[in-house]
C-alpha cells in the first residue's frame, strides 16, 4: 500500500550537494550504499547500530528496504565509487 512509501520517505533522503546527492539516512550521512557494504561485510542490522548509536534499527532496515527497491541504481553507484577508488 501506500504506507511503505511514507515509511521510506522519513528514514531515507537526497540532497543534491549532500554525500553527492546520493540517498542516505536523513539526518545523517550515511548513505544507503554504505549499510550495503557493511551487510554484504557480513555486519548485521545490529552491530551496525551498535557502532552507529545515532541511527535505529528501523534506519538500518529502512537502508536495505530502499536497496532492494532500487538495487540497479545502488549497485551501479557502489561500482562507480569503487571504479573512482581504484583510479585515484
Amino acid at each position: 500500500g501506500g504506507m511503505t512509501v511514507a515509511i521510506e520517505k522519513n528514514h531515507i533522503e537526497t540532497t543534491v550537494g549532500v554525500c553527492g546527492g546520493k540517498p542516505r539516512i536523513a539526518g545523517h550521512r550515511i548513505r544507503v550504499q554504505d549499510i550495503v557494504l557493511w551487510t554484504e561485510e557480513g555486519q548485521s542490522p545490529d552491530e551496525i547500530v551498535g557502532h552507529f548509536p545515532q541511527l535505529s534499527l528501523a534506519d538500518v532496515h529502512a537502508a536495505l528496504a530502499y536497496y532492494h527497491d532500487h538495487r540497479p541504481e545502488i549497485d551501479r553507484q557502489i561500482r562507480e565509487e569503487n571504479a573512482f577508488i581504484e583510479r585515484s
